[in-house]
């Protein structure tokens, strides 16, 4: 990553996102892709509470050993995750817990989407009613 990318990426107000270069964005959009994937995103719902083994995880998530381990790879190389050697277990958890913020953001966006998609359903059921 180049400076001039690293400097591209601090914006000094939210409409600054508007003005990121292309690799900066480009930046974005693979740590949104790594997240794309719903056996990540319960990984990354697990390690909310803190540290855990591979053992814990797939425990906490239902998930398979082999399954884990790959996506905690994929989640270690994008620097979502970090690993800890202790003893003779490895623990995984979230580098940077921003990340937890930007899950509730989406959860609470996706929550008043369906509220107001219930509302005009609502809506076009009372029109259906009343003719």
């Amino acid at each position: 990553m180049t400076n001039s990318t690293l400097k591209s990426m601090q914006p000094t107000s939210s409409c600054d996102y508007l003005q990121l270069s292309p690799a900066a964005l480009a930046l974005m959009a693979d740590f949104f892709k790594v997240l794309s994937e719903v056996s990540r995103l319960q990984i990354v719902c697990c390690l909310k509470s803190g540290a855990k083994n591979v053992t814990q995880i797939i425990e906490a998530t239902g998930l398979g050993q082999a399954n884990v381990s790959k996506h905690l790879k994929v989640l270690a190389q994008a620097g979502i995750v970090t690993r800890t050697q202790q003893g003779v277990s490895v623990y995984y958890e979230i580098t940077n817990p921003f990340l937890f913020e930007v899950c509730d953001l989406v959860c609470e966006s996706l929550v008043a989407q369906m509220h107001q998609q219930n509302q005009q359903l609502e809506q076009l059921r009372a029109l259906k009613t009343a003719v």
